[in-house]
């Protein structure tokens, strides 16, 4: 064989390895939740250059249920990045840094109440390995790391979602509202037959389809979701394009690109910000929706949704277990609420005259 050919080999060879070695250890859904935070990083960056987000910013700060909404939200994200990053453990796996803070927690047998000491048995009483906070489920987990650990799930969903349907929604509307002709209708056709299908049941057909995984289920979530956004970007941009700014663009040969780009997308952004914050808490109940009804997040993936879904024979056994229950719907409307004061604090910072 000739030597230049072996070495190219061996380096292809090599080059392959590696790739394969990189896309092992990094999480296709991480990656994507990472690009849906650096893209709203982006966006406060550039949209923060305009005196109107400036105005806007001076407002919210000032707005205490919004700023307390924000403290929350930042809480639950910190959780979730806290299980999403993956830290060695030994030469056969790794453990995310929620599970090395947790390590500690025993793991018992089967359901053991808040604070008690035995578990919860009318057969056979056992002493417990550990304390409990808000108890154990019927695997002997502890609820409150199950449920601390849910909130990556909730991130993953919003985040891959969000990376998906606020972009598609965010140009369709653009396009809608500034070329108008067959371009809007064919836009408007498309939402519309899409609108016209009951959400629940084209998410469960999509699903079914699918398989049940955390991608899969943001794929069919972003499917329905970018419509209401692209509706509303589309509306605004009809009114932007009326603006003399829009006129004087054209009127100095700039592109259709560069309008859209430099002139209409800077002025839709804060509805773009407005609508994640409040789409994301649609996304966190839909995928609870979805897990209740058994087609959400697959089994052994820690959810709100499952641990609600699990938690619906426990309140009819003797002794009843209620803390499964509470503690997921407890995390799961506190983060809803949240998202919801915080986006109308963002809406009424940024149109006062409305809020």
């Amino acid at each position: 064989m000739d030597a230049s050919l072996w070495f190219q080999n061996r380096l292809i060879g090599a080059a392959d390895s590696l790739f394969r070695r990189v896309v092992e250890s990094l999480w296709f859904q991480d990656v994507l939740i990472l690009a849906a935070v650096g893209f709203i990083v982006w966006l406060v960056v550039h949209g923060s250059r305009s005196e109107r987000w400036r105005q806007a910013w001076v407002r919210l700060r000032r707005d205490r249920s919004g700023v307390a909404a924000g403290v929350v939200i930042g809480l639950y994200l910190g959780i979730g990045v806290l299980e999403m990053i993956q830290i060695p453990r030994d030469q056969f796996g790794s453990i995310s840094i929620l599970g090395w803070l947790t390590r500690g927690v025993a793991q018992e047998t089967s359901y053991s109440a808040p604070w008690a000491s035995t578990s919860l048995s009318i057969t056979r009483v056992e002493k417990l390995r550990g304390w409990h906070l808000l108890g154990t489920d019927a695997l002997g987990k502890d609820t409150f790391v199950q449920t601390l650990r849910a909130c990556r799930t909730a991130l993953l969903i919003g985040g891959i979602t969000s990376a998906i349907y606020v972009p598609l929604g965010t140009l369709f509307g653009i396009f809608a509202g500034y070329f108008r002709g067959w371009i809007d209708d064919a836009i408007q056709y498309f939402y519309t037959v899409i609108y016209s299908i009951p959400e629940i049941l084209l998410l469960i057909s999509l699903l079914l389809v699918l398989g049940k995984s955390v991608t899969n289920m943001s794929i069919a979530l972003a499917i329905t979701a970018w419509v209401s956004l692209c509706r509303l970007i589309r509306g605004e941009t009809m009114r932007q394009a009326e603006r003399p700014y829009v006129a004087a663009a054209r009127a100095l040969g700039q592109s259709h690109w560069k309008i859209i780009t430099q002139h209409l997308l800077p002025n839709v952004m804060h509805l773009v910000l407005i609508s994640f914050v409040l789409g994301f808490s649609h996304l966190v109940l839909a995928e609870a929706i979805l897990s209740y009804l058994g087609v959400g997040s697959p089994i052994g993936t820690p959810s709100w949704g499952s641990m609600i879904d699990g938690a619906r024979g426990e309140f009819s056994r003797d002794p009843l277990v209620w803390w499964n229950l509470t503690s997921a719907t407890a995390a799961l409307f506190g983060l809803v609420l949240s998202l919801n004061i915080f986006g109308d604090s963002l809406r009424r910072a940024f149109d006062p005259k409305r809020g």
